[in-house]
């Protein structure tokens, strides 16, 4: 249903409840822009300073990634504060496979709803959203899942939520049982399913390459491409491992990072052409240096210091 950003604050109208003290929104420091702005946006909504409201969890000093251990700490330490938990299930810039288990588990114990942003994920790395307990997690189709930019996107909702009637929700006609949906009638019929949060008639014509992506990954299963994709990436991971003037800044341990190396060098553009132009390899390059205000950015080891800018990534990935 939809794209992933207007599934992210379907889920948010739903399940970001301030109220009291516990009204912060917890994400990581390096979410996907559209993830920073839609939970800055959802503070707004609710009358809150996304200054105040969005917490940042970024890496200690010197190192690239969260420590699930300083994750879990935040929450234990300021648990009762937090309103809403959502994080990226594989981080889009640094290809960490975040721990999803153990986070969630300590988000729900600290009394905040747990959300998963799995554009990265989805399709890439097993998921057990139900049996992790996790409240809710929304996806897009169009990176693992084959199926193209602007590609309908996806979300999950426990079911111990779809079976309460008190979970607002905004609505539309797709939102209602099938059985009923054509008597028009003007008081919606939710089904006990994620289906609820539908809203309109999805595209038929952009279904068509989701289906045929999905009917393999049926075919092939998820523990068989999870094992290719480490030996692919543990083996380009060797063969860089002699680059110069290049610094992996994903997990070395392949059990810690989804499909994807992304790389720390010094001419991410130069070498993106270059890769091109000789080799016909398509390669990404980012330069998040940009600065400006940020919500409270904080190390997870705590909520008041802000860390210096960190020095400028750039990775080609894929």
């Amino acid at each position: 249903m939809n794209s992933l950003t207007v599934n992210l604050h379907l889920m948010m109208a739903s399940f970001y409840r301030p109220s009291g003290r516990r009204t912060r929104i917890v994400i990581e420091d390096a979410a996907f822009p559209s993830d920073s702005y839609a939970v800055a946006s959802q503070a707004v909504h609710h009358g809150l300073d996304p200054a105040r409201t969005v917490v940042r969890l970024a890496p200690r000093d010197g190192e690239e990634h969260l420590r699930t251990e300083d994750v879990l700490a935040f929450l234990e330490r300021e648990g009762d504060t937090v309103a809403l938990v959502m994080l990226g299930g594989v981080n889009y810039l640094t290809g960490q496979l975040m721990d999803m288990p153990a986070i969630t588990k300590a988000g729900r114990a600290a009394g905040a709803v747990v959300g998963w942003d799995l554009a990265h994920a989805a399709g890439n790395v097993p998921l057990r959203l139900h049996d992790w307990d996790v409240d809710f997690a929304a996806w897009c189709t169009y990176k693992y899942l084959n199926a193209g930019p602007g590609a309908v996107a996806g979300c999950f909702v426990h079911e111990r939520h779809v079976r309460d009637a008190s979970v607002p929700k905004l609505s539309g006609w797709w939102g209602t049982e099938p059985s009923v949906r054509f008597r028009m009638d003007p008081d919606i019929a939710p089904p006990a399913s994620a289906d609820a949060w539908q809203l309109s008639n999805p595209p038929i014509l952009a279904l068509a390459p989701v289906l045929a992506s999905l009917e393999i990954f049926d075919r092939v299963g998820m523990d068989a491409l999870r094992a290719k994709s480490e030996r692919l990436t543990g083996y380009l991971a060797s063969r860089l491992g002699s680059a110069p003037g290049a610094r992996p800044i994903t997990p070395a341990d392949p059990a810690a990072r989804g499909t994807q190396l992304s790389l720390r060098v010094a001419d991410a553009g130069g070498l993106v052409r270059r890769l091109a132009e000789a080799h016909g390899v398509v390669a990404d390059a980012r330069d998040p240096t940009s600065s400006g205000s940020r919500p409270s950015r904080c190390t997870a080891r705590s909520t008041t210091a802000t860390a210096p800018p960190r020095p400028s990534p750039t990775s080609p990935s894929g």
